[in-house]
């Protein structure tokens, strides 16, 4: 009778608990705007007192469980006035409008730095500061020096209270160790406008068209950046035609998702081939290839081990560039598990980790980590990687996803900043086992060329981030592919046929060829395939029989063979064959896939064949190229409106209405001349 009366008030008093705890939590959602309405994206709302937080969405929006006796939020986000909000005790839904900080962003201490930013001979960037010349600094100048030369960085009030106070001086600009300590505001034509003329790209000469007699055999790597559509983007919205060199067409097409079938048999993707007219040449047809990579949902990827390597030099000053950077970082951050790790490694005239190897449960810290960087100083870009790697490398998970995520506008020029030093550099990391990703951001100074050597070179992608959408999309919606690789080295191979093809031309690929030797050659590198993510190639075919001036000179061999080796490959096309490592294999794997002869009308294709064709139409029109042939903007834009699909994201309507845009500025300078 005891024990059943025992366990009788046990079950009360644990019904009894349970009923208490779930009434001294509540769920609190709401929205967080700017005084203009719009969403802030990636705002920090905290409990205050506590380390329990959360960051707004996409849509500006967030969840929080609050417990009893907590009815204070903190809601922050750079650039505005952090704001407390008193919540009422019938409360569960609360709306928070934040003002634009009256502070200025020029201010360029880089906070919570933790390497020695002032060597005690009192060296900086090569010259010796004297106690005469700290004397004549501004007061604000001398809080910031002593508070680095500590290793410690000012109170958050003197921050704010030297940012408004130094925008009104004439200071000389002082360095220590890269770190700048004082700034003349920057005039504001600057401020306004970007020079544009002081971006690198490097030279792309076209594919041209190949004899199959005489080349037979076309091998090229993958590429699964879109880092040229976003930057071309950004060109266009500014009012500018992007020159040639920036007008990268294989990245224009592969920014785009295609409905392809997933993998069956086995292997990380899926090979889809398609034939059919095209679009530019009645006369001429157009091979697809699409690469499917197999699926993996966030919640059944490996555990990540992510180092973020920010670039907070001087000239990563502007909105678009650190500010946009935090924002678009926090995003990711919000897609991290506890048993993800991150780690912040930094670098300006020096580099230095600001946070160690943190859990992706901690989201609190990693987000307040990321608000204090502020940029200033030149940029040791070198050093930066070096340390980056270092720390990926000592926290290492074996069979984890381990990777760097560079985050900069490409303009290294402190001690290794050469684009062979920095290649060579990146070649000799990748052997380790850790990805790299490069995350471009900004316009003025960006080095376009530089970070696509980068992340060619160091088994990595390649994105451009120009708005807040497109970190959203590369970090988000691309989550898995983005810094999840599931196949390494992938190659493709196509052999012609002779009896069917008289010549054919690979669109983009340029920084891509390989030669025909390299595909059997696992020591070669090739480029990676990520979770879930797409690959579109279009080769353009010159049929047997059909007379072409991009031929002409290419005159019969008399020694080769003309003729297919034997009748019973007449009816096909070609024969492509595919190479791939596994994500932690050395040898390769081969498949090999024969497409025949025949042609479906263009009207007959798939919505994929004829967006792809759209895209690289496009990009032909846009760079003015010698093989654009019948390509306009007309042709472009009409293909396009016929195969846009479903698309859910608004993606494919952005490029249509691009179209018209740079239909609108090449008419405008037209009528200039």
């Amino acid at each position: 009778m005891k024990h059943r009366l025992f366990l009788t008030l046990s079950t009360f008093l644990l019904l009894f608990c349970l009923s208490a705890n779930a009434i001294a939590q509540r769920t609190i959602t709401g929205k967080v705007i700017d005084d203009n309405k719009d969403p802030l994206i990636g705002a920090s709302v905290l409990v205050k007192g506590t380390a329990n937080g959360t960051v707004t969405d996409f849509n500006g929006e967030f969840q929080l469980n609050v417990a009893a006796g907590q009815h204070t939020l903190v809601v922050s986000y750079t650039g505005y006035e952090t704001k407390e909000v008193k919540l009422k005790s019938n409360e569960n839904r609360v709306e928070v409008e934040l003002k634009v900080s009256s502070a200025q962003l020029d201010e360029v201490v880089v906070t919570g730095y933790q390497v020695p930013l002032v060597q005690q001979d009192n060296t900086i960037q090569g010259a010796t500061i004297t106690s005469e010349e700290i004397k004549n600094l501004p007061t604000r100048n001398i809080n910031a020096l002593n508070a680095t030369t500590a290793g410690l960085a000012t109170s958050k009030k003197e921050r704010k209270r030297a940012k408004v106070r130094g925008s009104r001086s004439n200071a000389t600009d002082y360095y220590v160790d890269g770190i700048r300590v004082s700034s003349q505001p920057i005039p504001k034509d600057t401020q306004d406008k970007e020079d544009l003329s002081n971006e690198s790209y490097d030279n792309i000469r076209e594919n041209s068209f190949k004899n199959v007699q005489a080349e037979p055999v076309s091998t090229f790597s993958i590429d699964v950046d879109g880092a040229s559509y976003a930057n071309l983007r950004r060109y266009i919205n500014h009012g500018s035609i992007p020159p040639s060199d920036a007008i990268r067409i294989e990245e224009m097409i592969n920014y785009f998702d295609y409905d392809y079938s997933g993998p069956m048999n086995g292997d990380p993707f899926e090979v889809i081939t398609e034939y059919s007219d095209c679009p530019w040449n009645k006369d001429h047809k157009l091979l697809h290839i699409g690469l499917q990579g197999m699926e993996i949902s966030n919640d059944n990827l490996p555990s990540s081990n992510l180092v973020f390597l920010i670039d907070v030099s001087g000239s990563m000053g502007a909105a678009n560039k650190l500010p946009l950077l935090k924002a678009s970082f926090k995003l990711l951050v919000n897609q991290l598990r506890p048993q993800d790790r991150v780690s912040i490694v930094v670098y300006a005239g020096a580099a230095g980790m600001v946070l160690p190897p943190t859990s992706g449960s901690n989201k609190n810290a990693i987000m307040e980590a990321l608000d204090k960087l502020q940029s200033g100083g030149s940029t040791a870009g070198g050093a930066g990687i070096q340390l980056a790697y270092k720390t990926a490398r000592d926290n290492f998970m074996e069979g984890g996803n381990n990777r760097v995520i560079l985050a900069t506008d490409g303009d290294f020029n402190v001690g290794v900043s050469g684009d062979g030093e920095l290649v060579r550099m990146i070649e000799k990391e990748r052997e380790s086992g850790v990805f790299l990703t490069v995350l471009g951001f900004g316009m003025g100074n960006y080095k376009d060329s530089k970070m696509q050597k980068l992340a060619n070179k160091g088994n990595g992608n390649h994105a451009y981030i120009d708005q807040l959408q497109e970190a959203k999309k590369v970090l988000v919606e691309e989550f898995g592919g983005t810094v999840f690789t599931i196949a390494k080295d992938v190659k493709l191979q196509l052999e012609f046929n002779p009896a069917q093809v008289k010549g054919y031309r690979l669109i983009g690929y340029e920084n891509r060829l390989l030669n025909r030797e390299d595909f059997d050659d696992d020591t070669k590198d090739a480029g990676e395939l990520g979770a879930g993510h797409t690959v579109t190639a279009l080769y353009e075919i010159i049929p047997n029989g059909v007379e072409s001036s991009f031929l002409a000179g290419n005159s019969d061999l008399k020694y080769q063979e003309v003729q297919p080796k034997s009748a019973t490959n007449q009816k096909d096309l070609m024969t492509l064959k595919l190479r791939y490592k596994p994500k932690n294999g050395k040898k390769s794997k081969l498949i090999t896939h024969v497409v025949d002869a025949n042609a479906i009308s263009l009207k007959k294709a798939s919505d994929n064949f004829r967006w792809s064709a759209a895209v690289a139409a496009f990009g032909l029109v846009l760079r003015d190229s010698e093989y654009k042939q019948e390509a306009t903007f007309k042709t472009a834009s009409d293909l396009a409106k016929a195969a846009k699909g479903k698309d859910t994201n608004g993606y494919r309507q952005e490029m249509i209405d691009l179209i018209q845009k740079a239909k609108s500025l090449k008419d405008a300078i037209t009528a200039e001349k």
